[in-house]
């Protein structure tokens, strides 16, 4: 499987680090066709070149992010949508990528990987690498919850599409061209070293945006630094909440972490304690 390592936040720091992903890399079985060490962050515009370079090469299987950070979403304006929804392509990446893997996924249709990324593939955990190379392999396994720690704050079932990623990020889209549809939506959320009163902030901002309002179901992923009963609290005690609502801390900026298909058709159940993909627009094909 072919790679291309895109640079749409953060530069790498250590090169050791680099060297030590692209080796794991290919451990894995893939083949990263630009293994050079990046130096030069690109310009808003050259992110979305970038992006649409990776697109169109047809020998391009999986177009993966070098890092995280910030400043994914300054490429927003300049992503020709429609070039890549004719050319569908594995993209994978979190945190800061949430900008775009959700956005992607509106206007093609197409289902995006949220996934570790190059800084996280040094030394990566045997259940990363698992649920990793599951996804890349069209999900033979569906229960996207097999092997994770699930814990349920309002039981149910529910079935929507799969939406989210990094809590801070999504919420800098909100009143944007590419804020999140969250109508019928199974949504999740993550982030990291953020406090507890900004986290407390975007959540209300969502929720006073009405952006709960129509939603499926809610997964809590890891918010380090902050007890995940706290995430919880801050909207079971400003609204009602009626549908399933569970917390799963493999997903976000964790040792041990899910790769999720962002626009995946899902079954929420928290009694089997399954997040189950039922329908999928994956590139290579209708799964």
């Amino acid at each position: 499987m072919n790679v291309f390592i895109i640079s749409p936040s953060y530069l790498m720091q250590k090169k050791r680090d680099f060297t030590a992903a692209l080796r794991q890399l290919r451990a894995l079985g893939f083949k990263v066709i630009n293994p050079d060490f990046p130096t030069v962050l690109p310009s808003p515009r050259e992110k979305a070149e970038q992006l649409h370079r990776a697109f169109t090469d047809p020998t391009i299987d999986l177009i993966l992010a070098l890092r995280g950070g910030y400043s994914a979403m300054k490429a927003l304006p300049f992503i020709d949508f429609e070039l890549i929804r004719r050319h569908p392509t594995l993209l994978a990446g979190f945190s800061d990528l949430s900008a775009l893997l959700n956005p992607i996924y509106e206007r093609t249709g197409m289902a995006t990987l949220h996934a570790p990324m190059v800084i996280n593939l040094d030394n990566p955990s045997g259940f990363t690498t698992r649920s990793l190379m599951n996804a890349v392999s069209g999900y033979p396994q569906r229960n996207l919850f097999r092997g994770a720690r699930v814990r349920v704050y309002r039981p149910g079932r529910s079935r929507g599409t799969l939406k989210g990623g990094n809590l801070i990020t999504l919420t800098a889209l909100l009143k944007t061209d590419w804020e999140i549809d969250t109508e019928g939506a199974v949504l999740f959320f993550e982030d990291v070293d953020e406090l507890q009163h900004e986290v407390d902030r975007y959540l209300t901002q969502w929720l006073l945006a009405g952006k709960f309002a129509g939603i499926s179901g809610l997964i809590l992923g890891d918010f380090r630094g902050i007890r995940n009963r706290k995430v919880y609290d801050i909207l079971a005690t400003q609204m009602e909440l009626d549908v399933p609502v569970v917390h799963c801390p493999n997903i976000g900026h964790v040792t041990d972490k899910l790769t999720l298909p962002v626009g995946a058709e899902v079954e929420l159940d928290t009694e089997e304690k399954r997040l189950e993909i039922k329908q999928m627009n994956f590139p290579g094909g209708n799964r």
